[in-house]
Parts: C-alpha cells; structure tokens; sequence
C-alpha cells in the first residue's frame, strides 16, 4: 500500500531555520540546519535502499504560497502568502509504498527524531494513504 507521509512546518520554523529567531521558534545555527538536511537525506536513502521510497521532497516556505479558490459570484479569488507564522502546514513528505500500516508508522517516528534546536516546536507527522482510484474510496 502506498502512504504520504508529511511533515509539518510553520513560516515561524522557515524563518528560525534561515537563523532567525523568532517567538515562536529558536534561531538554527548552520551546523544544526546541516544536520537536518543530512537526517532527511539519510532515511530518504534507507527507504530508496529497501524499496519502499516512490518520492521524497521538502516544500519551499509558506510565505511563498499563493492560495487560489472561488470567491463571491464565481470569481477566482488569488491570495498570496494566505497563512499565518505559526499555522503549521505541510513542509515535506515522503510517498512510500510500504507492507503496512505498522511500518509506515516506524518511518514516521523516525522521522520525528530529526535533529534541530532544542527547543524546537515538535509537529507530528501525518500518515495518509494514497488512493489507487475510485474504488478506494469509503475503504479502510
């Protein structure tokens, strides 16, 4: 079965992570932001070694949203950067195809031990399956 599994940032943590602190989240120093990437890259290689990995990406900033729905009369209502600092959203995933539930859920604790500040904001990670088509749908 394949799952996304999703990491949740927030413009607060974006910013702490270019080294800015803020409120919200404390400033990441070069050596720590290296660390991360090199956690992320290293589990990414483990599920392409094993198989299970079908896609892996980081998302840019929410600050560089654009946010496009249907407003008053059918027009298209465009909202850039629509998100507060501190409202989490998806920062990466991983698309694994996985044996089962129970394993996808070992991949997303691991991914809950990246390293970063210390008192860094802790935001869970979201496991979703991916659907293969309309009959999926009402299954689970």
């Amino acid at each position: 079965m394949r799952y996304l599994v999703m990491v949740q940032g927030t413009q607060a943590d974006y910013d702490a992570m270019a080294g800015k602190r803020t409120e919200h989240a404390p400033a990441w120093t070069e050596v720590q932001l290296k660390a991360m990437y090199l956690y992320m890259a290293a589990l990414s290689d483990d599920l392409a070694e094993s198989g299970e990995l079908v896609e892996a990406q980081g998302l840019a900033e929410p600050a560089l949203t654009r946010l496009v729905a249907r407003g008053e009369h059918g027009r298209t209502l465009i909202t850039d950067d629509p998100y507060g600092d501190t409202e989490p959203l998806m920062a990466g995933y991983w698309v694994v195809d996985c044996a089962s539930l129970d394993r996808v859920t070992e991949i997303a604790e691991r991914v809950t031990r990246c390293p970063g500040p210390g008192a860094m904001t802790d935001y869970p990670v979201v496991i979703r399956p991916v659907m293969g088509g309309a009959d999926d749908i009402g299954t689970g």
